[in-house]
């Protein structure tokens, strides 16, 4: 199975999970803190990033505002129901805190409920956590079942829709490239506070990571031809092939592109959509602005979440980091 199988787990990730409460139906790590990525020298020194999906958020934050009050901005103060409230509600359904100290790491961690989790992983209507488990990622708890069948959905979809932007000939450096850029276009943050080299960043160190992510996906996929020994793939960017990658693309992002053709006042259904982009020689980029669509909505909403929920000084401190390292990023540009 391809999805993100639970490995050896240092006991730094286990040490952090017995500071929260229990009962999480998917736990992991992911980020620079975890995988080593170019311009890190020691991935031991940064941040450590989590997501845990619970079923229950209110019954949750209850229980960790009673044994990590510290954690929470000012927004403690209206009590776990108003916390649990926000999360659902507002942004991406994910509840953030950050710059919290934990067993002697500085820790950012997110709250997501499983069955928000699940819309994301199967439908994108986000693409806030399921584009981050387009990444390899740390499994520290193994997924409830539901979700691991889910995990697998995504990363095909993930496939599906890199195969479209694709030209007839790539490698496998830019498949993942791709794959990893997904979840980032659209994103307003990448350019005014993320290292602009974010993507090669992720992807050149990982190799190895992403291929046994995605391995069995692509080994099973008769619409394109891997050469494994050279990292080299060929796909015919014929109609039906076309057509094979549109009708396996999730709910969300096919309904955004029946929405963007329909825009001349024509009402095609999905079908008609679909046979029309498999004749259409600029399909990539329409899978790009519909996809962008969906990740400018819910970066911007959640960004803005994220200020209320980091509190004013945390926001600031998080957000100084993340420009200093956008303006390394420019300065390594410029000096290469």
């Amino acid at each position: 199975m391809a999805s993100q199988t639970v490995v050896v787990v240092p006991s730094i990730y286990n040490q952090v999970l017995r500071n929260f409460p229990s009962g999480f139906k998917l736990a992991f790590a992911y980020g620079s803190g975890v995988f080593q990525q170019v311009g890190h020298k020691d991935k031991n020194k940064n941040m450590l990033d989590f997501i845990f999906a619970v079923e229950d958020p209110l019954l949750w934050h209850k229980t960790n505002i009673e044994l990590n009050p510290k954690h929470y901005s000012f927004l403690r103060l209206f009590g776990y129901r108003r916390i649990a409230s926000i999360q659902e509600r507002y942004g991406a359904g994910i509840y953030f805190n950050t710059l919290v100290q934990c067993e002697g790491r500085l820790v950012k961690y997110g709250v997501i409920s499983s069955d928000r989790l699940l819309t994301d992983l199967l439908d994108w209507d986000t693409l806030y956590v399921s584009g981050r488990l387009h990444k390899p990622v740390l499994m520290i708890e193994k997924p409830a079942p539901e979700l691991d069948a889910a995990l697998l959905t995504n990363l095909r979809s993930a496939v599906h829709a890199a195969m479209l932007i694709l030209p007839e000939t790539f490698s496998e450096e830019q498949l993942y490239m791709t794959i990893t850029n997904l979840s980032y276009s659209g994103d307003f943050r990448m350019s005014i506070g993320e290292d602009q080299n974010k993507i090669k960043n992720i992807v050149k160190p990982n190799m190895e990571n992403f291929r046994r992510l995605y391995e069995t996906i692509l080994e099973k996929e008769d619409h394109f031809h891997w050469n494994k020994t050279k990292g080299l793939f060929e796909q015919p960017l014929s109609p039906s092939s076309l057509s094979h990658h549109l009708n396996l693309l999730p709910k969300i992002l096919l309904k955004n592109l029946v929405l963007d053709r329909n825009r001349d006042g024509r009402f095609r259904d999905t079908e008609e959509v679909v046979r029309s982009l498999a004749h259409d020689m600029f399909c990539g980029e329409a899978v790009v602005k519909s996809m962008s669509q969906i990740v400018k909505s819910s970066s911007w909403s959640q960004s803005l979440k994220g200020l209320l929920t980091a509190g004013l000084s945390k926001s600031i401190r998080y957000g100084g980091a993340k420009l200093k390292k956008m303006l390394k990023s420019k300065l390594s540009s410029s000096s290469s």
